[in-house]
């Protein structure tokens, strides 16, 4: 592999000699993505020897952070922005490690809770030391990570995101 050749400033090269359109937003949605790709391999890398997805680390902090340790699998799933298939898939992982236990739904008899266990609570202690060590998977400090956020919120409120955050008028950050 030679580490002076980007493929990235070979798809502009080219893009722009066949005289095609928008080779600056061409370029960014492919960083975008492989970002993306660096980003998700660094995390997946660090979690794999606690036998998790991100997924599924996902599901076990958003269990610790819930009141009582239990949320309906339905409310989980908004939360994550996941269809229900795969919060439904991602609770039935969990529950076969023995880190998240169903239980029936007091307030929804037709509805499950996913309550996480003490084994899932001290997996998810051990998975964030880890994640948090490795920084993500960001390699940024500082202001550059701060610039970094504010743009990509950014980007999802103009992309339309539902769920972007809101700026104020005064452009601070909340």
């Amino acid at each position: 592999m030679d580490p002076t050749f980007d493929p990235l400033d070979e798809a502009r090269r080219q893009w722009e000699r066949h005289d095609l359109a928008e080779p600056e937003a061409m370029v960014a949605a492919t960083s975008i993505i492989r970002v993306q790709q660096l980003v998700s391999a660094a995390v997946e890398r660090t979690l794999r020897p606690f036998q998790l997805t991100f997924a599924r680390y996902e599901v076990l902090m958003l269990l610790c952070f819930s009141r009582t340790g239990a949320l309906p699998i339905t409310k989980m799933g908004e939360r994550l922005m996941v269809h229900p298939t795969g919060i439904t898939k991602l609770v039935d992982k969990l529950e076969q490690q023995g880190l998240v236990a169903r239980e029936p739904n007091p307030d929804d008899r037709r509805g499950t809770l996913a309550r996480i266990t003490p084994a899932g609570r001290r997996l998810a202690a051990e998975a964030t030391e880890a994640v948090t060590a490795q920084r993500f998977g960001v390699p940024l400090e500082g202001d550059e990570l701060a610039r970094l956020v504010e743009l990509l919120g950014r980007f999802r409120r103009r992309a339309g995101d539902p769920h972007a955050p809101a700026v104020p008028a005064d452009g601070a950050r909340r």
